[in-house]
This record gives C-alpha cells, structure tokens and sequence, in this order.
C-alpha cells in the first residue's frame, strides 16, 4: 500500500525527521489560508498522487502557463491560483501512463534554499531478505535514470538483522554522500530514525529524493514516498487509516475486498488461476503464443464459489479483456467449486468474450460435467498448453 507524500512526511515528523512545514488542501477556497498559516516567502505547491514525476508532468486541457504538478510561489495569492489550477485535473507523468491520474489533493510547504540534493532509501531485498540501503550523491532525479547511465554513482548495502541499525551504517551513508562536518552526526541520526520507522511501520520502501543540505549546512527531506506491506496492515491500524482507495485500481480494490490477488495488465486475455507460480506460467504461456495478459489474477486455495464469482466479475470489468482463460489445478482447491463460480459469474454477467476452461486435478470430473451441462459456449481445454493456443487462436482469429 502506498501513501501520499504528505502523509510520508506526517510519519516522518512523528520520528524526529527534519522535513519542511506544510498544509494539505482539499478543496481551492482553502489554500489562501494554508498558505498564510506558512512562513514563506517561497512557497511549494505539490499535486498529490501515487506516482513520481510530478514536477515534469503535464495536465491536461493546461494553458502554457500552467505546467508540471510541482510549482513555486512567491506569493499566498499565487500559491492559491496554482492550487486552483491543479485541483480537480488530470495529471500526467511517465509513470501514470498517458490516462494519467486526477489530482484530490494539493500540499503546500514552505520553500527551501538548497545547496545540494541528494537520494537515500530503504527498500527490502529479495535476494538477502534484509534491508537495504541505497545511496547516491544524484539526487532529484530518477534512480533508474543514474543506474542506467551513472552506476558508479549509487551504494547500496543491507542490514544485518542480527545486529540491527549501527552508527558505522550512517557514517557509511554519510561518506557516501560526501557529507562534512554537522552533516555526518546529522546523517547518522536519521539513518537511525528511518531505520526505525522502516521496521516498527512494516515498511516495504521508504524513499528520500532529494534528500538536501540546505543554504544553512543541515539536512533536511525535501521528498518522501513510502509504501508498505499489504500483508502486515492488520497491524498497522494507523497506516491503514492513510489508504487513498482513489488512487487504486478499481478492480484490484474490489478484488482486495474478496481477498483475491490481482494486478491488471495492459494485454487482452483474462486469466483466472490458483496458485501464483501457476498463474505466472499461465501469463508466460500465453505471450508464447502471442498473445498478451489483461491481469495476474490468483484465486487461492481457499476459493469459494462467491470468490471464484467475483474474480470473473472483475475480469469482464475489464474493456480490454477480449479473451478468458480458467486455469485450475485443483489441489486444494476443487474443480466443481471452480466450475460453479464460473457457471454462476457467467449467469449474472453474461459472456461477451471466448471463454475457454482448462480443469486438472480435485474432483474434476465433476467439474468438466458441471461446464459440460451448463449449456454455455464455453471451451474444453485437455492441458495448459492446449489451453493456451485455443484462447489466442479465439481471440486473433
């Protein structure tokens, strides 16, 4: 689950991190008054929406002179006509896509006089299941943009959970980062405290760009963006609470409800699965054959009809979906309980799109007499293979 940058700084400022004092604004009428209540004289109106980007971003339907999502003011009034113009459109950056994503939310902060900019985060790595520290004197740009072209120019290295956060990791840190002086105690204690944040608050990323020392010497975070373990938030109650459930999916928050794993795509097949190393062998085979996934879609073990139901429901949500593959190996999960949510989903939503069902394994039989008697245009599948190739032949013709 990801946060707004706002509500990224609001944590932070509960663990003792210097960040830049600011108002969030939901409606226009009230930014003239957060911006008063801030010192200035420059003041940073932010868009707030799950992506990065912001600042080289457009809107839509924008004059010439209203571009990008992060913009600088020099007075209340201006701060007022910027949030103005930024509530209610729709912005884009290359990490929306080009729908883009329609801005709720304004933050407005005091400015800042920056010296440098720098970027440090915590992410959690795969491979040495710790958590990592990554570092880099290139701040305010993309990471992805300076490991493609600068790698040199990026540390990076995990915490041993055995001995946990030490001072020697931000003093690394600071090193790293060039810093002197003040700026290597200060350095050290926020480590600490990010550190901290990152493990008490299930943390899946935390990170910092630009981290900057200002015109004074000190540190300060500029820019903060945070997600967190899904899976953890039955003890994160004040996490929770932070959910913008508009900046999700529709479909993956209606399938989050049912407790369905589902992530959408960009391509035209439906795939409805048990298990997700089956699931991504599903989506491989279907690119094998030339075609692409519409979703990642994993209905469990546990599915019940009403789960198997829904999951159909939310794959012919989809406009793009022109094809739909049911691929059950049925372990725990049994075949007839597939069979009747997809006979049921069908019934109530109705079939616009070839459906075609391949069953394997827990009372299967039942399953396939079950599509067999239901008098749908659905087709039978012998193996994953012949599955595949007879979606994509239905859907390409």
């Amino acid at each position: 689950m990801n946060i707004h940058e706002y509500q990224a700084k609001g944590l932070l400022r509960s663990y003792g991190v210097p960040v830049s004092d600011g108002r969030i604004v939901l409606r226009a009428e009230e930014a003239k008054t957060a911006a008063g209540e801030l010192d200035g004289p420059l003041w940073v109106v932010k868009a707030q929406i799950h992506a990065g980007g912001r600042g080289k971003g457009s809107f839509k339907e924008a004059s010439a002179g209203e571009k990008g999502g992060v913009r600088l003011a020099k007075s209340v009034g201006e701060a007022e006509e910027m949030a103005k113009q930024m509530l209610g459109r729709t912005l884009v950056t290359h990490q929306t896509g080009p729908a883009g994503k329609q801005v709720g939310r304004i933050y407005i902060e005091d400015g800042s006089d920056i010296e440098r900019e720098l970027y440090l985060a915590l992410l959690v790595d795969r491979v040495s299941s710790r958590v990592s520290f990554v570092v880099s004197t290139e701040g305010g740009m993309d990471i992805e943009e300076v490991a493609a072209n600068t790698p040199e120019k990026i540390l990076s290295f995990s915490v041993d959970p055995a001995t946990g956060i030490q001072g020697f990791h931000g003093r690394r840190v600071a090193f790293a980062l060039g810093l002197q002086g003040k700026q290597i105690k200060q350095c050290v204690d926020l480590v600490n405290k990010l550190y901290k944040l990152f493990i008490e608050r299930d943390a899946e990323m935390v990170e910092i760009n630009p981290l900057i020392v200002s015109d004074s010497g000190d540190l300060k975070c500029l820019d903060a963006k945070m997600g967190f373990d899904s899976n953890a938030l039955y003890r994160q109650s004040d996490i929770l609470a932070l959910r913008d459930e508009t900046e999700e999916d529709p479909k993956e928050l209606q399938a989050s409800k049912y407790d369905l794993n589902y992530i959408a795509l960009d391509g035209e097949i439906g795939c409805m699965v048990n298990g997700a190393g089956l699931a991504m062998a599903t989506m491989d085979i279907i690119k094998l054959y030339g075609a692409e996934p519409a979703n990642f879609l994993d209905v469990g073990g546990g599915a019940t009809t009403e789960k198997v139901t829904e999951a159909f429901k939310i794959i012919t949500s989809d406009p793009n979906v022109k094809g739909i593959l049911v691929n059950i190996f049925g372990g725990i999960m049994r075949c007839d309980i597939i069979a009747e949510g997809v006979i049921a989903a069908v019934k109530e939503v109705g079939l616009q799109v070839p459906l075609v069902v391949r069953l394997e394994g827990t009372n299967v039989e039942q399953g396939k007499e079950i599509i067999a008697n239901s008098g749908l245009n659905v087709i039978a599948a012998d193996d994953l293979k012949d599955g595949a190739q007879k979606i994509v032949k239905a859907v390409k013709g």
